[in-house]
């Protein structure tokens, strides 16, 4: 079985390096914005501000190998999948955040936890905030 991934844009935050960035999402975080290449503009339609949205994007530079580890938040020494670590087979993040605006291709949250630059794979609507 083969599997190919398309980033269809990236992420936008204040932060630069790995060991600025948050351990997990913040609803209360700074705006960040995600950057949809054009092509994909046509697909946001229909989502508005204060829609609560799914996001997917691609952690890089992670150690693929690392299947136990202690977590940052409770010490506790655990397996990646009891875990929300960027180190994993497939570095797939996840966070449900609440549209801010919308502005052409960007769309605007607050509290992501990436580096600026990460790409993006996916964007769906919260399954609790179909519209």
């Amino acid at each position: 079985m083969k599997a190919e991934l398309v980033f269809i844009g990236h992420i936008e935050t204040p932060y630069k390096t790995k060991d600025e960035c948050p351990r997990n999402i913040s609803k209360d975080g700074p705006l960040c914005t995600i950057v949809l290449k054009e092509k994909y503009e046509e697909g946001l339609y229909r989502l508005e501000p204060g829609q609560k949205i799914l996001i997917l994007y691609w952690f890089e530079n992670v150690n693929r190998k690392l299947y136990r580890q202690y977590s940052g938040k409770t010490g506790r020494y655990a397996g990646l999948f009891a875990l929300r670590t960027p180190n994993r087979p497939n570095p797939i993040a996840a966070a449900t955040l609440k549209i801010e605006k919308i502005e052409g291709c960007r769309i605007f949250v607050k509290g992501l936890d990436c580096i600026s630059g990460t790409p993006l794979l996916d964007i769906k609507p919260d399954i609790n905030d179909i519209r």
